[in-house]
């Protein structure tokens, strides 16, 4: 057996239970989600405004190559 040194000891012998390792995940998520509610507690609330909100979201362009439209035509879809 080789003797322990530093350099030969293994990382998983420094870990805590698991169920300690578990208990400490759960006090974390719900540290976080406290931070979450109290972030939203002080912050500006949406706008309750229909004026506000865009009514026409612009469409996007769409591009149709050449080939794609020769395709589409020997297929009588008709991209015009």
């Amino acid at each position: 057996m080789t003797p322990r040194t530093p350099a030969s000891h293994l990382v998983h012998d420094e870990l805590s239970p698991t169920p300690e390792m578990a208990a400490d995940c759960r006090a974390l998520g719900a540290n976080l989600h406290l931070e979450r509610v109290a972030r939203a507690a002080v912050e500006t609330p949406p706008s309750l405004h229909f004026a506000d909100f865009p009514s026409d979201v612009p469409k996007r362009e769409i591009q149709v190559s050449e080939a794609a439209a020769r395709i589409a035509n020997a297929l009588h879809l008709h991209l015009d």
